[in-house]
C-alpha cells in the first residue's frame, strides 16, 4: 500500500479531465501535487481548489528545454504521473500530417522527455513511483485512429520496458489503460463510445491502482476484455471484426 501523506507527486497534463480529477484524489489523500501543463490559468485555478499543498509549474512537453526547466523547478519528487495527451480522429485515407505528428510528439515523445528528467534521479536513489497513462486502444491497431493508437501503443511498450528493468528495484512503475473518458478530447468523436466514464470515476480507478504494487490496470474491466482478447485473434479475423 502506498502512503500519500507528505509525498510530492508531479502530474504532467493536469489542467483538466483525468489529470485534474486525479490531482484532487491525491490532494485529498494528503499528497502535495505539482501541476503541469501548458495552460497556467487552468492550473492555477485547480491548485487554488485543492485541499492540500499544490504548486503550479507550466510546461510544454513538446519542447525539450521547457521540460528540463520544469523538472529543475519541480526538484525532487516521490512520484510522477504522465497524463499529457492530444487527440484528433482520422484514418490513413484522411491523413493529417501535422496532427499525426503532434499526437506522436506529445503523447509519446513528451513522455520520453519527462522520463529522461526524472528516471535517472529515481534510479540513483533507488526510490520513486512512475505512473504512465496509456489506453485500451494501445493493445492493437484500430481503424480511424492514426496517431493516437500508435502513440498509446508506444507508451504501453515503454512502460513494459521500464517495468522489466526496474521491477526488482525501489522504483515502482505502473501503467493504466483507460477506455473512453468524457473529456474535451472524446467530445471530438462522432460515434457511440461504449462504457464512457466520467473523469472522477476514471481517476478513482487510477488512484486505486496506484495504491497497489500491481503493474498494469485496464478499465472498465468488461470493456477491456474486448481489447485484451483481440491480441489473440488471427489477423484475418481481427480486421474483419474491427474494420
Amino acid at each position: 500500500m502506498t502512503e500519500w501523506q507528505g509525498k510530492r507527486y508531479w502530474l504532467v497534463g493536469a489542467s483538466d479531465g483525468l489529470g485534474a480529477a486525479l490531482a484532487l484524489r491525491l490532494s485529498r489523500a494528503g499528497a502535495e501535487v505539482i501541476l503541469s501543463a501548458r495552460s497556467e490559468d487552468k492550473l492555477t485555478a485547480l491548485a487554488d481548489s485543492l485541499p492540500a499543498k499544490a504548486q503550479v509549474v507550466p510546461v510544454d512537453v513538446a519542447d525539450e528545454a521547457s521540460v528540463a526547466a520544469a523538472a529543475k523547478t519541480v526538484g525532487k519528487v516521490d512520484g510522477v504521473v504522465y497524463l499529457a495527451g492530444v487527440y484528433w480522429p482520422f484514418g490513413a485515407k484522411d491523413w493529417n500530417a501535422e496532427q499525426a505528428t503532434a499526437m506522436a510528439d506529445i503523447n509519446f515523445t513528451g513522455l520520453m522527455r519527462v522520463m529522461g528528467q526524472v528516471v535517472p534521479a529515481m534510479v540513483a536513489r533507488d526510490a520513486g513511483h512512475i505512473v504512465i497513462t496509456s489506453s485500451l486502444t494501445g493493445f492493437r491497431g484500430l481503424p480511424g485512429s492514426i496517431g493516437y493508437t500508435a502513440s498509446k501503443a508506444a507508451t504501453m511498450s515503454l512502460a513494459e520496458c521500464m517495468y522489466a528493468d526496474l521491477r526488482k528495484t525501489g522504483v515502482k512503475v505502473q501503467v493504466v489503460n483507460p477506455g473512453f473518458i468524457k473529456t474535451q478530447l472524446t467530445d471530438k468523436n462522432d460515434f457511440k463510445m461504449p462504457f464512457i466514464m466520467e473523469p472522477d470515476d476514471a481517476a478513482r480507478e487510477m488512484f486505486e491502482h496506484m495504491t497497489t504494487d500491481k503493474f498494469k490496470k485496464s478499465f472498465p474491466f468488461g470493456f477491456s476484455l474486448l481489447f485484451r482478447g483481440s491480441q489473440f485473434l488471427p489477423d484475418w479475423l481481427y480486421y474483419r471484426i474491427f474494420s
